[in-house]
């Protein structure tokens, strides 16, 4: 798989899949609820693992919530990972 991936789900909503590393996470993180929000999509999540508290401080200073953690749903460097669900909902399209 590539560091990204973009699979549609349904009419109003996508699942992105994003590997960013140190420089232009906020950036790249706005532009895409900028994209969402313009394309009519109401919901994006998120998956992170737990220790990575900068992503998770990030995610929330944008308006991401935790909304559970997903046992043993990542894998890396061959052992499988718990990674926490966030989401955040478009105030424009609700």
């Amino acid at each position: 798989m590539d560091d990204t991936a973009v699979r549609p789900m349904r009419r109003d909503d996508a699942e992105v899949i994003l590997r960013i590393y140190q420089a232009g996470r906020r950036l790249l993180l706005t532009t895409l609820i900028a994209a969402t929000e313009a394309a009519g999509i109401w919901t994006i999540q998120s998956g992170i693992f737990p220790e990575n508290i900068a992503s998770l401080a990030l995610h929330t200073r944008l308006g991401f919530r935790v909304v559970g953690t997903r046992e043993r749903v990542g894998r890396q460097h061959g052992r499988w990972r718990d990674v926490v669900l966030l989401e955040r909902r478009s105030p424009a399209t609700i």
